[in-house]
């Protein structure tokens, strides 16, 4: 690695309190890590260089939304050619969509997306219509923002061909994990569709498709972000839906600073935890996911496990905190703790940060 070696991005903020996007050029350092910022209308830096250990090379691409010092800055462009060439060469982008069934191994799916290399950038359940995509037959399915080197080819390739059989390939999708020859499963032909494609699910400006959240009798659960940054998304899933509980919406959240406290408000001066909460839930994408059915607040929280992973490796060693947590902060996934808070939770996700 060239000790000299820097990334240069345009980087975009809201600032909500001036009602302004501020831009800014913003660097990184792959030798010791470390990060600095340049405003460009005011010509002056912003940042000097610092070391920013929470950052990590894997999350820097056009598109990312990235977050420092509670700042969530949007990468939109490349700030050089050097940087373009090095890293956005054979990045792609392309829209993957899969209707859930009840044969669909949907986390053991995403696991394979992310052992092939690709990451997902959006996601959002929707309800298909015939205008949105006509390849697909209508009603809910899961839009996915992939993204990797070659990512059109890699996830057609993945997804294979609608006569695949599993017996002749076991890692191809349709093959493997139950999607039929219905056209269950999409993926973008070229670039230049997955560009127009994308935009319909997840527009640039506007909301796009409602999310399919139904908000009664339900429960909110949350995969934190330090969860998906491990890589763990796939197998959370998997662990999920091998307890029996399907989500009646998804979606994935990239959660500001004020919103994680406003969220989390209930437990300020009641945990000593609180703030490290608000630090995880602000530091980077989460999946949100509604459960629906009775007693779903009970049974989902007894399916998480106690808050501290250590007590719910001794107390419930097989509840997803347990297997997948790390600490009181870092516990893996957020539940919903009284039933009458489902309905207010599941709303302030899909409803209130949606708009």
């Amino acid at each position: 690695m060239d000790h000299k070696e820097q990334f240069s991005f345009i980087a975009e903020w809201y600032d909500a309190s001036a009602s302004l996007i501020r831009r800014y050029i913003f660097l990184f350092h792959p030798k010791d890590g470390s990060i600095e910022m340049y405003d460009i209308k005011n010509h002056r830096t912003f940042l000097k260089r610092t070391k920013y250990e929470q950052l990590r090379p894997e999350d820097l691409f056009v598109g990312s939304i990235i977050t420092v010092y509670a700042r969530q800055l949007h990468l939109v462009g490349y700030g050089d050619q050097y940087t373009a060439l090095k890293l956005g060469s054979k990045k792609q982008k392309t829209l993957g969509v899969l209707r859930p069934s009840s044969d669909l191994k949907f986390g053991k799916l995403i696991d394979q997306l992310y052992s092939s290399g690709l990451v997902i950038s959006k996601a959002k359940m929707t309800n298909l219509k015939s205008d949105l995509l006509q390849y697909l037959t209508c009603g809910p399915a899961v839009a996915l923002e992939i993204l990797g080197d070659e990512a059109v080819s890699a996830w057609k390739k993945l997804i294979g061909t609608p006569d695949s059989r599993r017996e002749e390939n076991e890692t191809n999708v349709r093959a493997f994990y139950g999607i039929d020859n219905s056209s269950n499963a999409y993926g973008s032909e070229c670039a230049a569709a997955a560009a127009r494609e994308l935009e319909i699910f997840f527009p640039l400006h506007g909301k796009g498709p409602s999310n399919t959240a139904k908000c009664i009798d339900c429960t909110l659960c949350i995969i934190k972000p330090h969860a998906i940054a491990e890589g763990l998304l796939g197998k959370i899933l998997d662990a999920i839906e091998e307890r029996g509980f399907k989500f009646t919406a998804f979606q994935l959240f990239n959660v500001e600073r004020a919103n994680a406290e406003e969220f989390f408000e209930v437990y300020k001066g009641v945990v000593s935890e609180y703030n490290g909460m608000v630090n995880e839930l602000s530091s980077g994408p989460c999946l949100a996911l509604e459960f629906q059915g009775k007693d779903i607040q009970k049974s989902f929280r007894e399916c998480c496990g106690p808050s501290d992973p250590e007590i719910a490796r001794h107390l419930r060693p097989r509840s997803l905190r347990a297997l997948f947590g790390k600490n009181k902060v870092q516990n893996a996934i957020h539940c919903t703790d009284l039933p009458e808070d489902g309905v207010l939770e599941v709303e302030y996700f899909f409803k209130i940060l949606n708009s």
